[in-house]
Parts: C-alpha cells; structure tokens; sequence
C-alpha cells in the first residue's frame, strides 16, 4: 500500500529512537510517514556532536533539509536551510558533524540504505543532483507558480523541479493574517513540515512548529487561516493543480470523479482514448521522449507491479 493519510501530526511529542543501520550510527530518528511495502519513507534524524559517516550512496533517492545546525559534507558546509536532493547512487562525501543538527532525511523509493563508496555509480542521473541553501540561494515567488494559483500571501522558494512528473520539492511561508476561504484538493500526494509558526485548517485544525502532514490525492482540505505567519517545506509527487469548490463533505472517491470529469473536458479525445476497452497500459502508455518511463519504480509501484533491479540501473536508464 502507499502511505497512509497522516494529518495532522505533531513530531515534537515523540522521542528519538536510535539509528542502529550501518551508516547512521551515532544519529536518532524519528518516523514521520512510512510506505511499509518498499520502505519509501521520510524521517526527521538527529545527528549528534562528533557524529561521522564515510563516503557512501543510496540505492533511493534522498532528499535532505537540515532544519538546524552545520554539517561538514566532503568539502562543503551545510548550515541551517541547505537542502540536496540526491539521485540514487550518488556518492555523498565524508560527513561530520561537530555540535550536532536536525534534519528531515527523505527516501522515496525504498528503506534507508548505505553503501560505503567515494565514487558514483556509473549509471547515476548525475544531472539531477540539487545542493544549495534554500535560505539563501533561492528567491521567493508568489503562489502563482501553481495552478490555479492560491490566495495572495503564500510565497514559494523552488527548491527541486522533476521535468517529466513535475514533481517538486519547495519552502513556502504564509503572511500573517492570510486567509483563503475556498476547499482544494490535487492528483497528486502533498507533504508538508513546519519549520515555524502555526497554520489553521478547517478539516484539521492548528498545525504548529514541529507539525507534519502526508496527504494522499483527492483529500480535501481548506479553507485556511494563518494568524502570525508560517514557514514550512513541502514536496509533491507530481504535478500539483489546485482543484478548488466549495463543498467540504465531498470524499475522495467523488473528487476523482471530478478530477477526471475536468480531464475529459479539456482533453476528451486522450480521456476516451485511455479509457476505452482494450487499453489496459498497467506501466502507462510508451512516451517516444523517454520509452523506459514505465520501469521506473514509482510507476511499476502505482501500477502494482514488481519492482526489480537496482535503482542506480534504473536511473540510468533515463540519461
């Protein structure tokens, strides 16, 4: 199964558990949503003074924020704010850290893992790997970069960017007092992490500092309310369009109807096309721009289909 709707869930008042993987020894964790099927799972990790790691990869692709503190990453220094998102089987150099951090550590395709190694894998989509600090290095857009876009005072740093699932990762803030009365809900999964302050929700309520949603497509949410301000880090696993109504006992079974009724509209020659008999795609129609899209693993994944390989081959394959 997919990860479970998890909103809304403070972290704060839960404990730390001790990392005992090789490779993480000498951190803490906590789980903040898990895919109990490939172990696809986000997690925030305390790293504790004099804390290393050798050179190593992943056979997932990881996303890291760090919420607090400095960490020596081979020759960089990642402070308060960095984010990287890094392609499976990238080599990420030595780490240590002297004082300690936090950070939010995020494997999408499969349990954590390490392999200790100071090269990349050979086959590594190299060209995807991000490393910057979101504080400083991003500049703020307004929520228009969504579509339809949402009430005026949500700001929106792009961190992250996929060109063929327009899946993207992005720190957002609300201004004081802001406010947007109308009910959404998207296609795609939406995660979101407080890094400061609390948002309102009419279906959810307050969602302080500390607090974490995992919200799968069709759910509604809204309307919002923002008292003192709010920044937070976000991520999607695709495309995210605002489906906006006014109607807050609709379920998400209804709201696909919907979603899908909205597709027919605007493309109804591809609608029927999909949907007509003897169609069956279970990896999704080839695409003559990228014909192996249907191996990777999210989408043999949506589709219920094995996953095989290692994801460094996997990843290659796209290059």
């Amino acid at each position: 199964m997919a990860r479970p709707h998890i909103e809304p869930y403070v972290e704060l008042d839960s404990p730390y558990k001790k990392f005992n993987l090789g490779g993480f020894k000498g951190s803490h964790y906590k789980v903040l949503s898990l895919d109990t099927d490939t172990g696809a799972c986000t997690l925030k990790v305390r790293f504790d003074g004099g804390y290393r790691r050798k050179p190593g990869l992943s056979y997932s692709d990881v996303e890291i924020f760090l919420l607090n503190g400095s960490m020596q990453v081979g020759k960089e220094t990642w402070r308060e704010g960095h984010y990287a998102f890094l392609p499976a089987g990238t080599a990420l150099g030595a780490i240590r850290v002297a004082q300690g951090a936090e950070a939010l550590v995020m494997y999408n395709d499969s349990e954590p893992t390490f392999v200790e190694s100071d090269r990349h894998h050979p086959l590594v989509l190299g060209d995807a790997f991000v490393s910057m600090n979101s504080y400083e290095d991003a500049p703020w857009a307004s929520g228009s970069v969504v579509s339809p876009s949402v009430a005026t005072g949500c700001m929106i740093k792009l961190l992250r960017f996929d060109p063929i699932t327009e899946a993207f990762s992005f720190l957002y803030c609300l201004a004081p007092r802001y406010g947007q009365d109308n009910i959404s809900y998207h296609d795609c999964a939406e995660e979101s992490y407080h890094i400061w302050g609390t948002s309102w929700m009419m279906q959810f309520g307050d969602l302080p500092t500390g607090g974490y949603f995992w919200r799968p497509p069709y759910i509604n949410h809204g309307s919002f309310r923002c008292t003192y301000g709010t920044l937070a880090f976000g991520r999607t696993d695709s495309v995210l369009y605002n489906y906006f109504h006014y109607n807050p006992w609709t379920n998400p079974d209804e709201n696909q109807l919907r979603a899908a009724a909205f597709q027919y509209r605007k493309r109804p020659q591809l609608y029927n096309w999909v949907a007509s008999d003897g169609h069956n795609h279970p990896h999704g129609p080839p695409d003559f721009e990228t014909p192996d899209y249907g191996d990777e693993a999210q989408v043999r994944l949506l589709h219920g289909q094995p996953v095989g390989g290692s994801p460094g081959r996997r990843r290659g394959k796209r290059r």
